[in-house]
């Protein structure tokens, strides 16, 4: 089984600070613009305190021009800091984010196949765009936001204490209660948010199914149901997100009205200290403004606090799938020089991961010698398809052993395999690019010459040529803008030109049309000319040509041989061959 483990918030916090140390320059120089700004920041109050101090002051008036002109300057700094702190840091966060999201999908798209059969392609998609989302803006602009609130925060207590340690205990006063209910809060937002976050995933997920599967919800007028089932997700995740917000409005609530209080009754208790001589109305103003800098500050901490929690959730959610390893690798074991292609299946057992108590492959026993042509028959559902899987090595079979060429599967490179073997499906995957570039797929180093070689091996080039952008012709999502005879060959180019030493052929013109089929099976055969061939096929006119008949039931071979002593045998080939006759 793969490593999945769940990291814990320390885990998760050292991995996103490891993610940081890519860009240490930009976040220095960030930094640097940061403590620039909130020194002016800190500073411009003693301004204001020398203006209003020496106000009252006969002759002073230089000092007060001496002190704005200062006090100007700083504001022109400050914001000049504000800009370049602004961008280093966002242009930071967007690089750390930008490859994180690089990261997530290489290491999805290397999982094992099982992976995928446990998991909706909406979640793993909601991983790379709302995940990372919600990370993107605590890396970039809450990271930023918070350090500079932070400084602001300690650097103006600092100088509360140094013009009245009396008035900023009493100002103090409400952070205890204050900082106890932010960690609970935290705690309870943290957990909501990764709740909402498994809700959006879920909504992604219907989105994505009915959206890939349109042709079929249209087909049976299901828009409403379909409609109806999205809708009750992005209700579940709005009633949680309703439950985080009433959270976050309590918090906040409560804490602006400490943090007013305490300044109400600073001002109270300055005002009486003013009336007395003990304090000049600039020290009071300028301690005034140093609590408003602290409050501010605090109440922005606080609700930055919301968003770290929240990308936290997130966090974690990416961080699992980081975590996780790969039970099939994509790299590693022997590549030999050269591929003959002979495969023999010896006593193998198989049962897929999600239904580990449903058998598929019951002692299954085959041998292809290189060059033969096998053919692979026998009712639905008894493993042909599945036994194609696992000579790709998508699946590894719990009993047994599976040879290409004298050596296991499991001892030779996965992807050294994996270019041996072509494959040609009964619905075959088109991207969603050229015609040319779906040819090119499995070979990006092919010249063009050789890519219409492959085409007009495959039948394919004739009608390729006949379109007003040739082989630069988009073919649109999984192929839909071309018919299904047409996916088939560009297929069949694209094996061609992959050159394989095995070949599996899946049911390939099992969908096609009487004159699509000729033309897929003229092509067919020129592709299985010098290569060991698995055909998968129920059509008799596909399996008459193979050099041996295997048949398959209950996940055992039950028969194998020619077609003709096959046939005059009394078993279950001869009663599909008269099924399909009488058909």
């Amino acid at each position: 089984m793969a490593d999945e483990r769940r990291p814990s918030p320390r885990q998760t916090l050292r991995r996103l600070l490891e993610l940081s140390r890519s860009q240490w320059r930009r976040i220095a120089l960030g930094t640097f613009f940061l403590a620039v700004g909130s020194g002016m920041q800190l500073a411009y109050p003693q301004m204001i305190r020398r203006i209003l101090d020496h106000a009252v002051v006969a002759g002073t008036a230089g000092l007060i021009d001496a002190a704005a002109i200062v006090m100007a300057v700083m504001f022109v700094i400050q914001g000049l800091a504000l800009a370049g702190r602004a961008y280093c840091f966002s242009v930071a966060g967007e690089r750390i984010v930008a490859a994180l999201r690089e990261r997530v999908y290489r290491h999805i798209i290397a999982q094992e196949i099982a992976f995928f059969d446990e998991r909706k392609t909406g979640e793993l998609t909601s991983r790379l765009a709302s995940d990372a989302s919600v990370l993107q803006s605590a890396v970039a602009a809450n990271v930023s936001m918070g350090m500079r609130n932070a400084v602001a925060a300690s650097g103006g207590l600092v100088l509360l204490f140094f013009t009245s340690p009396l008035l900023t205990l009493i100002m103090l006063a409400v952070v205890p209660p204050v900082a106890l209910g932010a960690v609970v809060y935290g705690r309870r937002v943290s957990k909501l948010a990764r709740q909402t976050q498994d809700a959006l995933a879920s909504s992604n997920e219907v989105a994505e199914e009915s959206l890939a599967g349109i042709r079929t919800v249209r087909s049976f007028a299901a828009e409403e149901a379909e409609a109806a089932r999205y809708d009750a997700r992005v209700e579940e995740a709005f009633e949680i997100a309703r439950k985080r917000s009433r959270a976050s409005a309590v918090f906040m609530g409560a804490a602006t009205i400490a943090g007013y209080g305490a300044v109400a009754v600073v001002l109270w208790y300055g005002g009486r200290l003013v009336q007395a001589g003990e304090m000049s109305v600039g020290a009071l103003t300028s301690f005034v403004l140093y609590t408003l800098v602290v409050a501010f500050a605090l109440g922005a901490l606080a609700d930055l606090w919301t968003d770290f929690m929240r990308a936290g959730g997130a966090a974690q959610r990416i961080f699992e799938l980081l975590e996780r390893s790969p039970s099939i690798p994509l790299r590693g074991g022997l590549s030999p020089e050269r591929a003959i292609g002979g495969v023999a299946l010896e006593a193998v057992e198989f049962a897929y991961p999600t239904r580990p108590d449903a058998p598929v492959l019951r002692g299954l026993d085959l041998v292809l010698r290189p060059g033969e042509r096998v053919a692979l028959v026998g009712p639905s559902g008894a493993g042909k398809s599945t036994v194609a899987s696992l000579l790709g090595r998508q699946y590894d079979p719990q009993g047994g052993r599976i040879t290409f060429d004298g050596h296991e599967l499991t001892a030779l490179d996965p992807g050294w395999l994996r270019r041996q073997i072509g494959v040609v499906a009964q619905e075959p995957v088109l991207f969603s690019t050229s015609i040319e570039a779906n040819i090119r797929y499995g070979r990006p180093d092919a010249t063009e010459a050789e890519v219409k070689a492959a085409a007009r091996a495959a039948n394919a080039h004739q009608f390729v040529s006949a379109f007003p952008d040739g082989y630069q012709t988009v073919v649109g999502e999984r192929g839909v803008q071309l018919s299904g005879g047409q996916r088939q060959r560009v297929a069949i180019a694209r094996a061609l030109l992959k050159d394989p030493r095995l070949l599996i052929l899946d049911e390939a013109t099992s969908a096609l049309d009487a004159e699509s089929e000729h033309l897929v099976v003229e092509a067919l055969e020129r592709l299985m000319e010098g290569r060991t061939t698995l055909v998968i096929a129920h059509r008799l006119s596909t399996v008459k040509s193979a050099d041996r008949v295997a048949v398959i039931e209950d996940g055992r071979i039950v028969q194998i041989g020619p077609h003709a002593a096959l046939v005059a045998e009394d078993g279950l080939y001869r009663r599909l061959v008269e099924r399909q006759l009488s058909a």
